[in-house]
């Protein structure tokens, strides 16, 4: 029993025990800190539209899903484009933001406007670059949505250009 209860005689010893435990709190603050600095950081403003999206009007939607052969629902957003402008539309991206109940966004996604092409059995959504979209042309175009959100409200999505290349 005299081996249980004996003075620590090597007081260095207890002091050293405890530095490994400063130095992980004293990394984890620091690494506490950078993220409350980066989190805090100021978030960039949207870009703005290009100057050209302006000429580019969508009219005509209209929504509807479909099983692909796995078995998952697709939907789609299908309208008109027109160019309203002076030169040929080659390339295009929308963002489409859906909304919920509350009038909040529940799902935003950018995705380049395809065109519908028609000309075998069946329609064919097509890059603007393999069908360009001349000045004052209306073609009918596809946006396609693996999955949407199930807060949607169901009502029409907003569609904002936010690229646009043109020759």
């Amino acid at each position: 029993m005299d081996g249980l209860i004996q003075p620590n005689l090597n007081p260095a010893r207890e002091e050293s025990s405890l530095r490994p435990i400063l130095i992980g709190i004293v990394i984890v603050g620091i690494v506490i800190g950078i993220l409350v600095m980066i989190f805090r950081a100021e978030r960039k403003p949207p870009a703005a539209p290009p100057a050209y999206a302006a000429n580019l009007k969508f009219s005509e939607l209209k929504t509807s899903a479909a099983q692909n052969f796995v078995g998952a629902t697709v939907s789609y957003l299908d309208g008109a484009i027109t160019n309203t402008g002076d030169k040929t539309v080659i390339h295009a991206v929308a963002q489409v933001t859906f909304k919920d109940d509350m009038g909040q966004t529940a799902q935003r996604e950018e995705l380049p406007i395809r065109v519908l092409r028609t000309g075998g059995p069946y329609d064919e959504a097509v890059d603007l670059n393999l069908s360009p979209l001349a000045p004052g042309q209306s073609k009918p175009f596809r946006l396609t949505f693996e999955n949407i959100s199930a807060q949607w409200n169901h009502a029409y999505p907003d569609l904002q250009i936010t690229q646009v290349t043109v020759k």
